[in-house]
């Protein structure tokens, strides 16, 4: 068990099994680019979050453009996605998307084939915390998890130790951009 504190502390126990903490932004971009059918899915805080003046959503869009990553907008982030001319593969609210997810058979917002890495930024913390929760129990067998938010999320595969500062997570996300337009 990881010795990080969740943001929720009613997570501490998470079973056996809790996330691989992964503070290295090349290691994030290797395990993107090693996935065959990943898909971010987007929530509403990236319209609120802000890293000096660039809010959280652009980096978001640049991270699923480096590595052609297909999106599923849940809330009402589709109109702010249109906004930035960027239009999602697919918009869902959380819950749905992580019902599809647990299927086995489903065949993505491409009709390509199920993913295989689900990468969650800006929802909710506790809604998230249970969506994660749902897919380590559910989809075990043919998906992982991976968070990009700030915090720490202990039933994620891999997930970001809690950022205090922003400057750290904004950093992060900056290096793993550039570790994506390298190509991992």
């Amino acid at each position: 068990m990881s010795s990080i504190i969740p943001l929720h502390r009613v997570n501490v126990l998470t079973g056996i099994k809790s996330a691989r903490v992964i503070e290295d932004a090349a290691q994030y971009a290797n395990l993107i680019e090693k996935a065959k059918r990943p898909l971010l899915v987007l929530g509403p805080l990236l319209r609120e979050w802000s890293l000096d003046g660039k809010l959280a959503i652009e980096y978001a869009l640049e991270i699923a453009k480096g590595a052609n990553i297909p999106i599923c907008a849940t809330a009402d982030v589709k109109g702010k996605m249109m906004e930035l001319e960027t239009k999602p593969d697919s918009v869902y609210d959380a819950v749905e998307i992580v019902n599809h997810l647990k299927d086995p058979e489903w065949q993505g917002v491409r009709r390509e084939g199920n993913h295989d890495l689900v990468i969650f930024l800006g929802i909710r913390s506790d809604l998230e915390e249970q969506c994660l929760s749902v897919l380590k129990h559910f989809a075990f067998k043919h998906l992982k998890t991976m968070t990009l938010d700030k915090y720490y999320f202990p039933h994620a595969n891999y997930s970001l130790p809690n950022f205090k500062r922003e400057r750290r997570w904004k950093e992060f996300l900056e290096s793993l951009l550039d570790n994506l337009k390298k190509g991992g």
